[in-house]
């Protein structure tokens, strides 16, 4: 079992190894569990169970599922749990999959919902046509996507006030403009900003921190430590006075840039938007750091939206944006630069009108904004707060921004502006595997050269290079032993390029000979276990190869 699955996924990996042991009279099982089944962590617990991963034993197929279905009978107060059901049985087969269309008086001794159902063959993540599960990770999109701040500790959040009385803005606490910063949320980034600020002490000793700052000092001492002192993990007893976790990744990608790219995690409506940076991100946003107008279009666009939607999990009834399956396999389109002008002006312009109309209209917030923008959509009546909404919020500008995104976006992948549903979807995954091949070949179009090479690409460049700064290059393998790299994800790309250069599979010895150092062959090992189990990595006999498209 992976660490991070639920609970509720042992007994389904329970019930399949007992349905799958030679001999077992078992013919089929069937599981209600919630709906967060077919999020990213969980339904890997069920794809390890249908690709048949353990050559041992024989796939599993689901026979019937349904992906989203409420839980009747709920009390006034009860939270609206949503459940899944799941029925498994051996072999290779067909099933059907339930999904509600029409669901009313659930509080009721006659709940009543209607199903619609489609038949075909069911994948992990609960859906029946392309499988985006399939799609990988992609290295040129690596480093630039990671969640906020964790503070584990509530005594960081200050008001301004606050933060005066700490000292922010005296100038003999120089500096501290620095370490106590504009904080924003998923409430703050879709509603109304709370205008909380966050202290940020990262870099610094507890005994610099008590010498400049002992205002701060002191604040942390009473708010966070005692808290802190209370915790099983060491890192975050012993540095109270900075978050729970550094958040490297976020850090890196943000600096250097003026401004990011912020979503929430979980939210009725999937929206993009740019935060200054200067403001520090909570780890309920998805930050990119990305800075320009075009990957704002791009990411804002029917086609990102579609692939979020099929690829990310659900909480409840909202939309969760999961970083590792939404952002990292998404496959960019390879612009010219005259179609990367019209993206960022595009992006541009969304941006500056959502800012103005919000900044214009006090009481109204982007999710209202949207909220009145899918009900025009839909062409469904408005309510009274929506109808307000869309005049104020002048949607019907708001509608032909996006349409100009959406035209923009499909010019530059170069593909009809109808594309949609199981079409659209099967040519991402389609594009996925021809990136994956070109990056096993050596060739990565990334999307911040200059920040991503100076990490990845410190050897010798190789492969063809093509037209447009989104083209790079990974090393090329030595001849001679390489260094093995203490860096993992340098790891992980050394891995990747020597298994893409091997002509015939290597043995995890074979691979292990071709560096020096301390630690590659127990590391190499390692690296290999979780690449096959991710479908990056295939096993051929007692060797390895990377797992190419097509």
């Amino acid at each position: 079992m992976n660490d991070s699955a639920d609970l509720v996924m042992y007994w389904w990996d329970r019930a399949a190894d007992i349905l799958t042991r030679k001999g077992s009279t078992l013919k089929r099982f069937g599981l209600v569990t919630t709906n967060s089944i077919t999020q990213v962590f969980q339904r890997r617990t069920v794809a390890r169970w249908l690709s048949a991963a353990n050559p041992n034993k024989q796939p599993l197929s689901l026979v019937f599922a349904v992906d989203d279905h409420p839980w009747t009978k709920a009390t006034k107060d009860a939270a609206a749990v949503r459940i899944a059901m799941t029925v498994a049985a051996p072999g290779t087969h067909e099933g059907e999959l339930a999904t509600v269309i029409r669901e009313a008086r659930l509080g009721t001794d006659q709940p009543e919902v209607d199903l619609s159902i489609a038949k075909g063959i069911i994948n992990a993540d609960l859906t029946v046509g392309v499988d985006v599960t399939r799609a990988g990770p992609l290295m040129a999109n690596d480093i630039l996507c990671s969640p906020g701040v964790k503070l584990h500790g509530a005594g960081f959040i200050v008001s301004p006030a606050e933060a005066e009385h700490l000292g922010l803005g005296r100038v003999d606490r120089p500096g501290l403009g620095e370490h106590i910063r504009a904080y924003r949320n998923g409430r703050d980034l879709l509603g109304h900003s709370r205008g909380m600020m966050v202290i940020d002490l990262d870099g610094m000793s507890a005994v610099e921190v008590r010498s400049r700052y002992p205002e701060v000092y002191q604040h942390l001492l009473i708010t966070v430590k005692p808290e802190r002192d209370r915790n099983n993990e060491a890192y975050r007893r012993e540095n109270w006075w900075l978050f729970g976790r550094r958040n490297t990744i976020m850090r890196g990608a943000i600096e250097g840039i003026s401004r990011y790219i912020a979503t929430s995690e979980t939210a009725k409506h999937r929206i993009f938007e740019f935060l200054d940076r200067s403001i520090l991100p909570d780890n309920r946003l998805v930050c990119f750091g990305l800075s320009g107008g075009e990957f704002l279009a791009i990411l804002s666009s029917r086609v990102h939206i579609t692939w979020t939607l099929a690829s990310g999990g659900t909480l409840e009834d909202r939309p969760i944006y999961t970083k590792s399956r939404c952002f990292d396999p998404f496959p960019f389109p390879a612009w010219t630069e005259n179609q990367r002008a019209a993206l960022a002006e595009a992006g541009e312009r969304l941006d500056a009108f959502r800012k103005s109309r919000l900044a214009e209209n006090p009481g109204l917030t982007l999710t209202r904004l949207y909220n009145a923008l899918e009900a025009h959509r839909a062409g469904r009546a408005m309510t009274a707060e929506e109808g307000a909404d869309f005049a104020r919020g002048s949607v019907l500008i708001l509608a032909e921004l996006h349409g100009e995104i959406d035209a923009a976006t499909f010019a530059a992948y170069g593909w009809p502006a109808d594309l949609a549903g199981e079409a659209l979807l099967a040519a991402l995954v389609a594009l996925n595997a021809e990136r994956a091949a070109e990056e096993g070949r050596g060739e990565v179009r990334w999307l911040r050269p200059t920040y991503q090479r100076a990490r990845f690409a410190r050897a010798t460049v190789a492969g063809p290079q093509q037209a447009g700064d989104l083209i790079g290059a990974i090393p090329a393998p030595a001849a001679a032993r390489a260094p093995w790299p203490a860096d993992r994800r340098a790891q992980v790309l050394a891995l990747k390029c020597a298994l893409a250069e091997a002509p015939d599979p290597l043995t995890a010895a074979a691979l292990a000979a071709r560096f020096k150092g301390r630690r590659p062959a127990p590391d190499i090992a390692r690296l290999i276990g979780v690449r096959e189990r991710d479908g990056q990595v295939r096993r051929a006999g007692d060797g390895y190869s990377l797992l190419r498209a097509g």
